[in-house]
């Protein structure tokens, strides 16, 4: 992946970051590229009183914020998302001076996720583990596009049975408090600056998490990226209609009613799309912010709606002992569990699952 710099660098240790994160992404096979539009991974250095975003220009760029912020850090939202959000990033660092050599670097995701790489290590080891954090983003490849078809068989316009057990399942997830609502983006963007970040990275919806059950040997209906996981009513809006992937186009492929504007289906539709094609017992997929003790885990937080991390649930699911019934945790994020139905789901898991997602 090429990747290139943007923003201010006047500041020393901003200066001496970007010097290592330099070295070790040309160490690791990665070329640097002056002019940050032709480039796939973004180095953004933003002033914390004014971050000033890279405002890309196609979905399949990856932007990282870095900029130094006062001690203490606090918790992800108290100083981290703020600036995340503002910058309009896929991962925020913030550069902490916490009584070390160097500063602890502080990680924080769109899903509110928090961890870091402490400063008491030596140079070398310390931007090497920053560059492990990012890695995942250098590596990946997004499934974003959707395409089209207006061909839904007319029955299913206004759903069926399997549609009407997704929705009962986002009552229940609600009931749970099992759907986060995002951060407050009203608080920090301007309205251009939402819509902005609903259709880079998809994370402007009213809840976390989603949901699909399969109709048949290749097709399944899934929830829609940035509505009420709570409400799902409207077939084409709500919840849709997944065909295949197309590779060549890089897209999903959906079926939706005519005379209906669709919404995006779900960032995580790839994923659930491997796990459908590998194994025709499973019938229904569950994906949720929480974590349940056990769990085997991915071994990097791959951004939602790569194909990356889809392979890498696919290969835990295909790993477990029954993967009909596997239960997959995604670094830093949260879970994806398959089952028969989401009736079955539910039964195997109430009262196993909890919140926050430990972070590592």
């Amino acid at each position: 992946m090429d990747f290139s710099f943007y923003g201010r660098i006047e500041e020393d240790r901003l200066v001496w970051f970007r010097s290592g994160l330099h070295a070790i992404l040309e160490e690791q096979g990665h070329r640097f590229v002056p002019e940050p539009d032709d480039a796939s991974l973004i180095i953004n250095l933003v002033d914390p009183l004014q971050p000033r975003p890279f405002r890309r220009k196609a979905q399949a760029v990856f932007v990282v914020s870095v900029t130094e912020v006062s001690p203490p850090f606090g918790g992800p939202m108290e100083k981290g998302y703020p600036l995340l959000v503002r910058s309009l990033c896929n991962l925020l660092i913030g550069l902490v001076e916490e009584g070390h050599a160097l500063p602890t670097a502080h990680f924080v995701t769109p899903e509110q996720g928090h961890y870091t790489v402490e400063g008491n290590l030596d140079t070398a080891e310390y931007i090497r583990a920053v560059y492990e954090r990012i890695r995942p983003l250098a590596t990946s490849r997004l499934v974003l596009d959707n395409i089209y078809d207006s061909d839904l068989e007319e029955h299913l316009w206004k759903g069926d049975e399997i549609t009407d057990s997704i929705a009962r399942a986002g009552r229940k997830l609600n009931k749970l408090k099992l759907l986060p609502t995002p951060f407050p983006m009203e608080k920090y963007l301007t309205e251009r600056d939402q819509r902005h970040v609903k259709l880079l990275y998809g994370i402007g919806g009213l809840s976390y998490g989603n949901l699909s059950a399969r109709l048949d040997a290749d097709r399944f209906w899934m929830s829609a990226s940035g509505v009420d996981k709570s409400n799902l009513r409207e077939v084409g809006r709500d919840i849709l209609l997944v065909k295949g992937y197309d590779a060549e186009r890089n897209g999903m492929l959906l079926s939706v009613p005519p005379d209906v504007e669709p919404r995006r289906v779900s960032v995580d539709a790839i994923e659930h799309w491997m796990i459908y094609r590998e194994h025709p017992g499973v019938g229904a997929i569950l994906h949720v912010h929480a974590w349940m003790d056990g769990a085997p885990s991915t071994e990097f937080n791959y951004p939602c709606g790569t194909y990356e991390l889809g392979l890498a649930v696919a290969d835990l699911v295909r790993a477990s002992p029954v993967p009909e019934e596997a239960v997959v945790g995604l670094k830093n994020h949260g879970l994806t569990i398959v089952g028969e139905s989401m009736d079955e789901i539910f039964r195997r898991v109430e009262g196993k699952l909890y919140q926050p997602v430990p972070m590592s």
